[in-house]
């Protein structure tokens, strides 16, 4: 079956608490914002990428490299909402797909967008869908800074938590289910989505995806093997900028000396 077509947004803010500027890191040869927007060209059911900012020096960037950015509000309390304002003034299209994938996931894989996008043409049942994958070796289910998801039998979330779960009371052995923050949605429902009340469960666990549970509204999830790691610190970012010196010059005195210094542009 063909991949229905869809648009990818990507909400890219200059302001970080952690991580100022985050956008225009260019220890690689090339800002961030234009890593994430490469990747998601590489999806095949992706018909056109916007990047929604509310920074004129990240639009100046997008433009540069050749994408498509649009200024929205700067008072958006998350990226869903920046990105739905960008929707409300795009052209109606009937059951248009929208793929939200953050500004800070240089790594996402093509083909999981593409599956994601095919998972919820497909799931009639759900207006959005995202992803989940089994936790790394080096993470910690434990840790509330990694968001946990279970599914059902039918591959619909049934929580999302900061905390671990499920609790394995009997050592069963059940793996638990990291959550991957790339989401699609039909656009009638994202318009809706945004202008609901925020929920008990959402303000509690500080997670905008129960909103939708808390009104009835199922999540579809994919599954994917792949790793996958969005980038929130500094030193996170040094470890992008590390894997892709190694990736593109193994040989180099770059990656021997293990220095992000006067990288050529790519």
């Amino acid at each position: 079956m063909a991949t229905q077509p869809a648009i990818a947004i990507i909400p890219a803010r200059y302001g970080s608490t952690r991580f100022p500027g985050k956008p225009l890191a260019n220890k690689t040869g090339k800002p961030l914002i234009q890593h994430v927007f490469e990747a998601v060209q590489s999806a095949s059911a992706i018909t056109r990428i916007i990047i929604a900012t509310d920074d004129p020096r990240i639009e100046r960037v997008v433009k540069a490299f050749g994408g498509q950015a649009v200024m929205t509000r700067s008072n958006h309390a998350n990226g869903t909402s920046r990105i739905a304002e960008v929707v409300a003034n795009l052209p109606e299209q009937n059951d248009q797909l929208v793929v939200n994938i953050q500004g800070d996931e240089p790594q996402v894989d093509s083909q999981v967008i593409d599956q994601l996008v095919r998972a919820l043409a497909e799931d009639k049942t759900s207006p959005m869908a995202t992803v989940a994958s089994p936790f790394g070796d080096d993470e910690d289910s434990k840790d509330p800074n990694i968001v946990k998801v279970v599914v059902d039998q039918q591959n619909h979330a049934l929580y999302f938590s900061r905390s671990a779960i499920p609790y394995d009371r009997d050592r069963t052995n059940i793996k638990p289910l990291k959550h991957l923050g790339v989401y699609a949605y039909r656009r009638d429902f994202l318009l809706k989505y945004v202008a609901l009340p925020p929920t008990p469960l959402e303000q509690a666990e500080q997670l905008e995806q129960l909103r939708a549970l808390e009104n009835g509204f199922p999540i579809t999830v994919i599954q994917t093997q792949t790793p996958h790691h969005g980038i929130d610190t500094p030193q996170q970012y040094e470890a992008f900028v590390k894997n892709f010196i190694e990736t593109i010059y193994p040989n180099s005195i770059i990656t021997k000396n293990s220095s992000t210094r006067n990288i050529p542009s790519i």
